[in-house]
């Protein structure tokens, strides 16, 4: 990204030395039809510029939501398998910074919850930090069981609910 900042600064200091120093040329009228000397180039084919263009934004939809089992905190197999996704992602665009926010169902008291939550989080970022994600790009926070995503009363509801869903703070 950076890359792309300096060489789009350079290249419009270059087009406004050129404007003011060079005088503008007569305009010439063509004697004959102009030729289309455009050329299409097939999709395909990746061009030079496009392989220094700057990579797309991240969005938050991209990254996995990690559930848990009742009353836990320790990853399951599928758990690390949207984690790992997650680290690819992370590790894709090494200027995004994310909070891991750790939720619970509605069973348990607030406060349990609360530590809950934040133990889903942390267990969550230990294992990207262990995969090698810089501990300073992902912080976390615990809403326990305030911010439900099913607020049905079920097994099936609460399953959806006891999860950690990652939030870009800054790209």
């Amino acid at each position: 990204m950076r890359r792309f900042n300096v060489l789009m600064t350079l290249g419009l200091l270059f087009v406004f030395m050129m404007l003011t120093a060079c005088p503008t040329p007569p305009k010439v009228e063509p004697e004959a039809t102009p030729i289309d000397t455009s050329t299409t180039i097939p999709e395909d084919v990746v061009t030079e510029e496009e392989t220094d263009a700057p990579q797309e934004i991240i969005k938050e939809s991209q990254f996995e939501t990690v559930y848990f089992d009742f009353d836990k905190s320790s990853l399951r197999s599928d758990s690390k398998s949207g984690l790992d996704s997650n680290y690819d992602l992370l590790m894709q665009f090494p200027d995004v910074m994310v909070k891991i926010e750790g939720h619970c169902d509605e069973r348990g008291t607030v406060e349990y919850n609360l530590s809950l939550g934040e133990k889903r989080a942390t267990s969550c970022m230990d294992y990207l930090v262990g995969l090698g994600i810089d501990a300073s790009r992902i912080s976390t926070i615990s809403y326990g069981k305030e911010k439900p995503v099913d607020a049905g009363h079920s097994e099936a509801a609460w399953g959806k609910n006891r999860r950690c869903e990652f939030k870009i703070v800054s790209q």
